[in-house]
């Protein structure tokens, strides 16, 4: 490579980029070790958004921190979202006017500050279908909205909403029925790839020092009378037992909340229920809009949200009390989204549309009410017990408030003089820099020999982080390749999901690091051995290893379309638990 190539990049670049961690093999061993080694002032359990952003919290507090999760990063609810950083614009209607105001904060926050790389502006209409009154009533909703977001100036970011006329709402959404509205409200909010994001905190918290685990599952806690001195974790991999002791422990669980608490032996001072919400993914040739929707169900609401080169069309929210690792999709579902959203289409979806389905499990806060959609979307930070505080609840948008009083709360059990929160002000790993790499992305493709898109891509998922691609791909260019079944993602972006960003399975690549599980038709079936013969040498797989990973992820989809064939949730979730984890808990 030539000395544009390398566009300076090691000499100008890294001097703006936070210093990585790559969350390989070695690294994982090393963290179980070294938390086994010395008591940590932190302990989280729990790797999905809350618990990363709470070990992010920590670490820069400068408290020694630990993190483990028993699967997978993100594994949960946090790989499962709609995949939106919105305010909560129904929430409004609810007077929830404090929940909508935090949580607009924080989506100015992660656009402008702390994750302009991973969270973009998207807009959505809102068709009106009624004459006169619903425009002023959720007109009125709207300019609020972009008023609550403008008065602490984190929404500058972001188009304020418009009025539409029907001809102009169908000249940019010709998707739909002419008779399915008198005319629309456009107003914008955000999204992100939420397994990504997480994968991006938990690396953030470990490059400011926090040692971090994922298949390491909490089997007990530890206990000195009353107080809980730290918990007890199998490597699920490995084999190995540690005994980890902390100051303080935050169950950041989400919907296991209470399983993680039943091992204290106690009851807890409230309780979790899940919601299951299932979405689907559908070709973008499929809907014609160049914009997103929003539209009123009898229940809640639904969205049509643009993805790439696929819309994501959701959610449903209906009780859950069955498999909590794998919520299963039904026929039924299924059924209710294309119902639901064919009511507004002028070309109506079929099954065969959809490339992929995902459900996933809100963990709500139980109250009163019977039905899920009505429960608290709010958090809750309690001491449970001496030693361990547990927080639950919330929305994906609020993570870094709930993170924030979790450590608040665990600090009031700690012996020492601990610094206020800072991670207002902590860029996300590949945040800096990154708008200064996005302003020379022609000259970067033109110094590695990637297409501008591709180069476009790469900024967009990794930030400044995209330098250690480029040095894969410096080093062997067939990493420069698209995965041939999967012409959306390179070759590289699998070797750096086991080396770097803590990828153990074939199961992992294809589902969060990247989403080739929900993209493709074939949902990763055919992408599936040249992944895992990409990840072998990262991972030390031999033959037979790559094999076993291969059979299972196969097996894992036949049971994901298997339970998609099923009329109930019951049905359904026996197919999916057809086919078991590659390793089980």
């Amino acid at each position: 490579m030539t000395g544009i190539d390398r566009w300076d990049r090691r000499d100008k670049q890294r001097e703006a980029a936070v210093r990585t961690a790559a969350l390989g093999p070695a690294q994982r061993a090393e963290s179980l070790a070294g938390m086994a080694e010395r008591e940590l002032d932190v302990l989280v359990v729990g790797g999905g958004v809350v618990g990363a952003g709470t070990a992010l919290d920590a670490v820069t507090r400068g408290l020694s921190t630990g993190l483990v999760e028993a699967r997978d990063w993100a594994s949960g609810t946090s790989s499962r979202s709609s995949k939106l950083i919105h305010g909560g614009l129904r929430y409004l209607e609810m007077l929830d006017f404090a929940l909508v105001r935090e949580a607009l904060k924080e989506r100015g926050l992660l656009l402008e500050r702390l994750a302009p790389h991973l969270v973009k502006p998207v807009p959505f209409l809102y068709p009106l279908q009624h004459k006169g009154w619903e425009r002023f009533y959720a007109g009125s909703g709207v300019a609020l909205y972009d008023g609550m977001s403008m008065a602490r100036s984190h929404g500058r970011g972001l188009p304020l909403h418009r009025h539409l006329s029907r001809r102009r709402a169908l000249r940019i959404a010709p998707c739909l029925k002419k008779d399915a509205l008198v005319g629309a409200l456009q107003y914008y909010d955000a999204q992100m790839d939420d397994a990504r994001y997480v994968a991006t905190l938990v690396r953030t918290a470990a490059s400011y020092g926090a040692k971090v685990a994922n298949r390491a599952r909490v089997t007990g806690f530890l206990r000195e009378g009353e107080r809980v001195v730290g918990a007890k974790v199998r490597d699920v991999e490995g084999g190995g037992e540690y005994e980890i002791r902390a100051k303080q422990i935050v169950n950041a669980t989400g919907v296991w909340t209470d399983d993680t608490q039943a091992m204290v032996g106690e009851r807890g001072q409230f309780h979790v229920r899940a919601s299951k919400g299932i979405h689907l993914v559908v070709p973008k040739d499929r809907i014609h809009s160049t914009t997103g929707l929003i539209l009123r169900t009898e229940k809640s609401v639904l969205f049509v949200i643009p993805w790439g080169r696929h819309w994501i069309v959701g959610t449903t929210d209906t009780d859950w009390d069955l498999d909590k690792a794998h919520p299963a999709a039904s026929s039924a579902d299924i059924d209710y989204l294309l119902e639901q959203v064919n009511s507004v289409l002028a070309v109506p979806l079929t099954r065969d549309d959809v490339q992929g389905v995902y459900a996933g499990l809100r963990p709500l806060l139980a109250g009163e009410s019977e039905a899920t959609s009505k429960l608290s979307r709010e958090h809750t930070v309690a001491h449970s017990a001496p030693g361990l505080v547990v927080v639950a609840g919330g929305k994906y948008t609020t993570y870094r408030v709930m993170a924030k009083d979790a450590v608040d709360a665990a600090v009031h059990g700690l012996d020492q003089r601990v610094a206020e929160c800072v991670t207002e002000d902590v860029p996300l790993l590949g945040a800096e820099g990154y708008r200064a790499l996005w302003n020379a992305r022609a000259r970067i493709a033109a110094g590695t020999g990637l297409h501008v898109v591709r180069v476009e891509h790469l900024l967009n998922r990794y930030g400044s982080a995209t330098e250690e691609l480029l040095d894969l791909i410096a080093d062997d260019p067939s990493l420069a390749e698209p995965l041939q079944a999967a012409d959306d993602y390179l070759r590289a972006e699998v070797v750096y999901a086991a080396s770097h960003e803590g990828a153990r399975h074939l199961d992992d690549v294809l589902t969060r690091r990247t989403r080739i599980s929900i993209e493709t038709f074939d949902r990763g079936t055919r992408s599936a051995r040249e992944a895992a013969e990409l990840m072998a040498p990262v991972l030390g797989w031999d033959k037979d290893q790559i094999e076993r990973e291969v059979q299972h992820y196969e097996k894992r989809v036949e049971a994901e379309r298997e339970s998609q064939r099923q009329p109930d949730d019951l049905t359904a979730d026996a197919a999916r638990l057809g086919a078991p984890d590659i390793v089980p808990l």
